[in-house]
């Protein structure tokens, strides 16, 4: 096994077993990831900086054992921020990625997918973030882009702007910007209360059904990411799936291309995927829930 090092922000990262295999049957190594994320790094970093996260790791590939890493090892370098969280019972030292060195560290890891708090670490009650997951109940996309197409009128009736994004996965998200004023609690009753509605305008397309037998074959509005210490996947973060799959920001103009799909880009195209624009270059200021919540309430 060999070890290459990575020469950034002034730090040399060490990547052991650089040829690791993480994607056996596309022949993916550590490396190659560590290419990717260095690649995707001046989009991916803004997502991530100052957010507490959640580390999928894959030492063995992605065939062999999901490490869910929370908490940051002794072992990691003085220069990888943490931040302190309570728990019950005591602290979860999160550890943060501000920079290239620290996102490149991570992949040394064997991090294959960083999943970010929906707050940051100064005010970790208060999202900035409210997400809408719209995951197909089949593997057919279409209904994720249909629910898509629905929800995004209803937030413009409720003054908020909203960005999309494919999962890598299976589904899209829609992603709201808040001002940080509203708490957790707060802020999930009110995206319950919008996913509701939509459904009452919807009843044969969606549904906010808990159970799955409840469902009826609808699509489900899944809301659970927007709950104290849960995380979503990063844009431009690779998934842990057969073609390597990337969560892709994108143009609400994209939803119409007949070719989109949840995995429609991988680290083999995501060069495609950079020579275009930046969707998300220019993000809408956080918006106040008060008022979206009274245009909610006339509706």
């Amino acid at each position: 096994m060999t070890t290459t090092d990575l020469h950034v922000n002034g730090r040399t990262v060490e990547i052991e077993r650089a040829d690791k295999e993480l994607f056996p049957d596309e022949g993916i190594t550590k490396a190659d990831l560590a290419d990717h994320y260095r690649k995707v790094g001046r989009r991916i970093l803004p997502h991530l900086r100052d957010r507490p996260l959640m580390l999928e790791r894959y030492p063995d590939g992605i065939d062999g054992i999901r490490l869910v890493q929370k908490d940051t090892p002794g072992y990691f370098p003085d220069w990888v921020r943490r931040s302190e969280l309570p728990k019950e019972g005591g602290t979860v030292h999160y550890p943060l990625c501000d920079d290239l060195a620290t996102l490149l560290y991570l992949v040394g890891q064997a991090c294959v997918t960083p999943h970010r708090w929906l707050s940051k670490a100064d005010r970790p009650d208060h999202p900035d973030r409210l997400v809408f997951d719209l995951d197909p109940p089949t593997e057919d996309f279409e209904p994720a882009r249909e629910a898509a197409r629905l929800l995004r009128p209803l937030l413009d009736e409720l003054g908020l702007p909203a960005t999309l994004m494919t999962t890598g996965s299976r589904g899209l998200h829609v992603t709201v910007p808040l001002d940080r004023r509203a708490p957790f609690d707060e802020v999930r009753s009110f995206a319950r209360d919008v996913a509701d509605l939509l459904a009452a305008r919807h009843p044969d397309r969606l549904t906010t059904a808990a159970r799955r037998q409840a469902r009826g074959g609808r699509l489900y509005l899944d809301l659970q990411r927007n709950g104290h210490g849960q995380t979503t996947v990063t844009p431009y973060a690779v998934r842990a799936l057969p073609g390597a799959p990337v969560a892709a920001p994108l143009n609400w103009e994209e939803l119409d291309d007949p070719a989109l799909t949840a995995r429609r880009w991988t680290i083999a195209t995501v060069d495609e995927l950079l020579a275009a624009a930046d969707p998300w270059a220019a993000p809408a200021r956080g918006r106040s829930l008060a008022a979206a919540r009274r245009r909610l309430e006339k509706l």
